[in-house]
């Protein structure tokens, strides 16, 4: 299938559109769909809304990408991820349907997991969207049930424009005429953006900070709408960026219908690799028992800005960063809301990955933000020099998702 298109990305709605035709056109029957947008927070954002909806007993599949370690990851049928068997099904019938015809392989694979959710029943459908939103593989159903933008910064400027205003007119391209689209709090300019294409569709919009409020208040999170107040645990995933994305959740999740259950449902039974992730065994671990290990996925500005709070809310411990990035994001953007929070960087090239940012760049890129840099062949060979020098550190693996794959599989 990677065969098919000479590019990676390639952004337009022809070719999903003409294999969605030949495959009779599931996506109309899909169960009620929720659409889901933005720079950062969409996949932990999906995950709360599935874990509430499941703690009601409803059946949901789930859409996300990329992948850390297996694809199937990408495809939950009612539940459950997707079988070898029924994986292999539906992309053999894409294939077979799709003949040479040039097509991207998120295109095709996102067909396929449309296929697979036509016919699997389920009481709602959770679509992530891969890049942008007017023009991704996912921006094909009709009427969704509700459309989530969640917030908009800097990030894959190569094909989404170089300013927030740009990116988000990408991303509100997912609204649809008169479908409901919960917010989560933007910059100005994205906002402004969003409000004026929720306008000219008359689709009706809940804003965080306008239409709902949600804030941690001494350990615990406050959320609060028209129906009243809400006194929740914090979610189980670190950071004061998931209590917004807790609060977008629990908008989408009210507005459904739901009720106490689901929303507390959504901030304590939610899990979501690689955001933040203990590793607490595994061959690293075994290399350095005394550290702590961390592992995160987020790859730009905005994503190591919350990376940094997030280290405030853990006890001081000497901290070691080991770092790989692709080589379309900003490293300097990267680099500097975490100089004041870890005592070193180790910089890796993520193993296969042609796209890789080579390990001495994110070195070089460090040390010009004032961290002590320094390059490994390997995360194993980062982790062994770190423990010779501090054994009971803190070890933070972070910059991509596609080195914290990596990480989660050969830390298996």
């Amino acid at each position: 299938m990677m065969t098919l298109h000479p590019k990676v990305i390639d952004l337009t709605l022809d070719r999903v559109w003409n294999l969605l035709d030949k495959l009779g056109n599931p996506q109309n029957d899909l169960p009620p769909v929720i659409h889901i947008a933005g720079t950062n927070g969409k996949g932990s954002t999906q995950a709360m809304i599935r874990a509430g909806l499941e703690a009601e007993g409803k059946r949901v599949h789930a859409f996300t990408s990329p992948h850390l370690v297996r694809f199937h990851e990408r495809i939950r049928l009612a539940g459950t991820l997707i079988s070898e068997p029924d994986l292999t099904a539906v992309l053999d019938e894409c294939a077979r349907a799709n003949g040479d015809t040039p097509i991207t392989f998120f295109e095709i694979t996102t067909c396929a997991a449309l296929l697979a959710f036509a016919r699997t029943p389920a009481d709602f459908t959770l679509l992530e969207v891969g890049l942008g939103g007017r023009l991704d593989a996912t921006n094909v159903i009709e009427k969704p049930r509700m459309t989530v933008i969640t917030p908009v910064s800097i990030d894959h400027v190569q094909f989404l424009g170089n300013t927030v205003d740009k990116i988000a007119a990408e991303k509100a391209g997912i609204l649809k005429r008169g479908v409901p689209c919960v917010v989560a709090r933007q910059v100005d300019a994205a906002e402004e953006v969003i409000e004026a294409r929720a306008a000219a569709l008359g689709a009706p919009l809940s804003v965080q900070n306008q239409h709902w409020h949600v804030e941690e208040d001494h350990g615990r999170m406050t959320y609060q709408d028209d129906r009243g107040l809400l006194d929740l645990p914090m979610p189980a995933l670190l950071g004061a960026h998931q209590v917004q994305n807790a609060g977008t959740a629990i908008t989408v999740l009210r507005a459904l219908g739901f009720g106490d259950i689901a929303c507390e449902a959504a901030v304590t039974d939610v899990t979501w690799p690689a955001r933040m992730q203990r590793l607490r065994s595994g061959p690293l671990i075994d290399a350095a028992p005394d550290a702590e290990f961390w592992l995160d996925g987020g790859h730009n500005a905005a994503c190591a800005q919350s990376l940094a709070e997030s280290l405030t809310r853990l006890p001081k411990r000497e901290t070691h960063l080991i770092c790989g990035l692709m080589n379309t994001k900003d490293v300097a953007g990267y680099m500097a809301p975490l100089t004041s929070h870890a005592d070193s960087l180790t910089a890796v090239s993520i193993p296969g990955e042609a796209n890789t940012l080579p390990a001495v760049t994110i070195a070089e890129a460090a040390a010009q933000a004032g961290l002590s840099a320094r390059q490994a062949g390997s995360v194993a060979d980062a982790v062994s020099a770190i423990a010779a020098e501090a054994p009971e550190a803190r070890i933070l693996i972070c910059g991509s998702l596609y080195l914290a794959g990596t990480v989660l599989r050969d830390n298996s």
